[in-house]
């Protein structure tokens, strides 16, 4: 049975909602505060609520917020296989939603910043088994260069997936063109994929990442309400979205690409596996918090009556 092994970061929201941002050096008043595990949470919590199995194979940290970390991923059924860190607490991200459903983010990166050789000589892979690499991954020294080893060394059979995130652009190019032959799925929103690209339109931007990703990996770019985008060896279609009231676009990509894998390690073909994680990123902005991917049967359900 396949698995989602996570190689990204584990770490804690602190999630704040205000009317709008202040201007520099002002102040603004919150109108709620709460802490929940975040960051690689998301993903592995969508693909655990729609029948995938998942292991997170990052480190977490000594402290509060490797407490909080520990204790989402033991309710989620997602497995960690790292000892806990003794001399770092997992990192933090403050994540401020305005009233717009728009999302700001301050990250502070603890224990989860390093892995190392050794850490992932002990992974187990299986061959149908389903590896997800996040971008902010290859922006840490102690991560990246054992990270890509590890990942050149697994049996093509492996399926890797590729999120590069907004930072993209600060990722060393040697890095990501080290990654890119080796993937399966490509998943980023718009804005990610015309900056990766420097192209201005999405058909440029899939010709620019088809270019340059082997011919068998399935491209999916996020374009907000509209669906999302896929390219694969059929060519190039719009698979669209559902309408719905959006509140917190905050964890909206993570819960596509979790929902897009799981969809797609069930044996789901690349638009049918668009299609369930379009209804689930639009499921996740209806709600307020980081991890609100829903699970199968409410994805079947919005499926269903948007067929009504």
């Amino acid at each position: 049975m396949p698995r989602l092994l996570h190689t990204g970061q584990v770490i804690i929201d602190l999630v704040m909602a205000l009317d709008t941002l202040p201007r520099p050096g002002g102040d603004a008043l919150a109108s709620s505060a709460s802490f929940h595990a975040g960051g690689g949470f998301n993903v592995m919590a969508a693909a655990r609520r729609n029948g995938l199995n998942t292991v997170y194979l990052g480190r977490h940290g000594q402290g509060q917020f490797g407490d909080i970390a520990r204790l989402a991923m033991r309710d989620e059924g997602i497995e960690f296989i790292q000892p806990i860190d003794p001399h770092k607490d997992t990192g933090l991200c403050v994540a401020l939603t305005e009233a717009n459903a728009e999302r700001t983010f301050i990250s502070c990166i603890g224990a989860e910043g390093t892995l190392s050789n050794e850490d992932l000589a002990s992974v187990q892979v299986a061959p149908d088994d389903y590896v997800y690499v996040s971008g902010y991954s290859l922006l840490h020294a102690g991560k990246a260069h054992s990270l890509l080893n590890w990942l050149n060394g697994l049996p093509r059979s492996v399926h890797v997936t590729f999120d590069p995130g907004p930072l993209v652009h600060n990722i060393d190019p040697a890095l990501i063109s080290a990654l890119l032959p080796r993937l399966h799925l490509w998943t980023s929103n718009r804005s990610e994929a015309l900056g990766f690209t420097s192209t201005r339109t999405v058909a440029d931007a899939l010709h620019g990442l088809r270019a340059r990703l082997p011919g068998d990996c399935l491209i999916v770019l996020r374009d907000g309400p509209q669906g999302c985008w896929i390219s694969d060896a059929h060519g190039s279609q719009l698979i669209a979205g559902f309408k719905v009231q959006a509140i917190d676009s905050n964890g909206a990509g993570d819960a596509h690409c979790g929902v897009m894998i799981a969809a797609l390690s069930a044996g789901h073909a690349g638009p049918e596996a668009a299609k369930r994680a379009n209804a689930a990123a639009a499921l996740a902005v209806t709600r307020l918090g980081p991890a609100t991917s829903p699970k199968a049967d409410e994805v079947d359900r919005l499926i269903q009556e948007a067929r009504v």
